[in-house]
């Protein structure tokens, strides 16, 4: 799965947050709704139907228009997105990542003992 643009996850989470499939011109809206100029209509629809060519969204026709939405998750493009910075910058082990973390003091001993639950739970799902 390749990474996409900023551009193209701005558009890809407006649709995930938003949960369901929009029109092109309601994606524009949430994405001024910050104070942001108006992007150009045309340069956003050439966003939307390149995601869709490349399979990230799929559309409804409503009378004239296509209505817009996401065939892949964010949970999937979020694991695929880890895997690729483990692999790019941390040699493909999360053990080195994890310890980057600790050692700037990104994760607090809580998260740690989450992270840590969360493994567990993990492993007996899986040996289930």
């Amino acid at each position: 799965m390749k990474k996409l643009s900023e551009r193209e996850e701005e558009i890809m989470s407006i649709l995930w947050n938003d949960g369901n499939p929009l029109f092109i011109r309601e994606i524009i809206d949430r994405m001024t709704s910050d104070g942001q100029s108006r992007p150009n209509f045309s340069t956003i629809a050439t966003f939307v139907r390149g995601l869709e060519t490349k399979g990230w969204l799929a559309h409804e026709m409503i009378g004239n228009c296509n209505r817009y939405y996401p065939v892949k998750s964010l949970a999937e493009y979020r694991a695929n997105s880890l895997k690729s910075m483990v692999s790019r910058f941390f040699g493909g082990s999360y053990l080195n990542l994890v310890s980057t973390l600790i050692g700037n003091e990104k994760i607090s001993s809580d998260d740690m003992e989450k992270i840590l639950g969360e493994i567990e739970r993990q492993r007996k799902e899986d040996e289930s």
